[in-house]
């Protein structure tokens, strides 16, 4: 009997032709408008031997016990924080992910959050678009410079280590944090590794690159913002939950810091009320990994470790 596979979003059609090549039978969610509930998943998955999620699909024990002959669950992502890793292990499920092949595009992205916070892209693009630009004036929407500053990395992984990389461009001086030292990151970018604290009281824009966990679930809050330099810029494209959102508001609000440019939320979708009023925050929609390039690449890699699971070889990535 051909495996049976639920897809809770639509993959483009790179992804899906290697399905339709391995013989592997699929349903995918129908509405692409909105995101399937948890109980949209749990009929999906009844029946199925596989599953395709995402990482704003909530994978818990209800979903992972909804069908008998589950036995992989392919994540759409390099995050897994979504998944019950310890009850897929009880239940022997297998879990993989797609590391790696998003680290440029996303690192290309903070740079662009990095420019356009402290440019006042954002900002002046409504200004111009309302019509209110009247022509050249010396102090008409100054920013702050980028090239030469001093960058604060947090999380020195592949997606830090990219970020260092297109700094070095821009003659800027790196500082960095992580759970332990990172020889190679300091030979390949000139980094130097710093104390969390000095970090934060030395550097013009921080940048999170870290993965959510206990110890880095909601770790800039108002003391780390009060920390920070005024004219500091708070960059996050990794984690929504690294970040105390109200702490971030009331920073951005007083002037502890001069700006923010996010692409991850608290509780996304939902944004906190009060954070799309202020002009000194730029905000896009999670489109870290958002190029054609790279989410083709994330929809071959995800089908690909599934095929290789039911054909009983190893997946390139396996996280359980």
């Amino acid at each position: 009997m051909r495996p049976k596979v639920f897809i809770t979003r639509r993959l483009p059609e790179e992804g899906l032709k290697i399905l339709d090549d391995a013989g592997i039978e699929y349903n995918i969610f129908p509405h692409s408008e909105t995101p399937p509930t948890r109980q949209d998943i749990i009929n999906g998955v009844k029946g199925c031997d596989g599953l395709i999620s995402l990482l704003s699909d909530t994978i818990g024990k209800e979903v992972l016990r909804s069908s008998e002959r589950l036995r992989v669950v392919s994540q759409y992502a390099v995050g897994y924080n979504n998944i019950d890793i310890r009850e897929a292990k009880r239940l022997g499920i297998t879990v993989t992910n797609t590391p790696g092949v998003l680290t440029e595009t996303t690192a290309d992205l903070t740079f662009g959050l990095m420019l356009a916070s402290a440019r006042r892209i954002v900002e002046s693009d409504k200004y111009t678009r309302a019509g209110r630009f009247k022509g050249w004036a010396p102090l008409l929407h100054l920013g702050e410079d980028v090239h030469g500053k001093t960058l604060g990395i947090v999380g020195a992984g592949r997606i830090g280590s990219a970020v260092a990389r297109r700094a070095v461009g821009f003659g800027m001086a790196i500082l960095y944090y992580n759970r332990s030292r990172n020889i190679e990151f300091e030979k390949g970018t000139g980094a130097r590794y710093v104390s969390f604290d000095e970090l934060l009281e030395r550097s013009d824009f921080v940048t999170i690159h870290t993965p959510l966990t206990p110890e880095t679930e909601g770790m800039f809050g108002a003391k780390e913002f009060q920390k920070m330099k005024k004219t500091a810029i708070f960059i996050n494209t990794a984690r929504g939950k690294c970040m105390d959102e109200k702490a971030l508001i009331e920073a951005l609000r007083s002037g502890e810091i001069r700006a923010a440019g996010l692409d991850v939320y608290e509780n996304e979708p939902e944004i906190i009320r009060g954070l799309a009023e202020l002009d000194n925050v730029v905000m896009v929609a999670h489109i870290g990994s958002a190029s054609r390039e790279t989410r083709i690449k994330m929809a071959v890699i995800a089908v690909r470790n599934l095929v290789a699971f039911f054909e009983g070889r190893e997946p390139e990535f396996r996280v359980c």
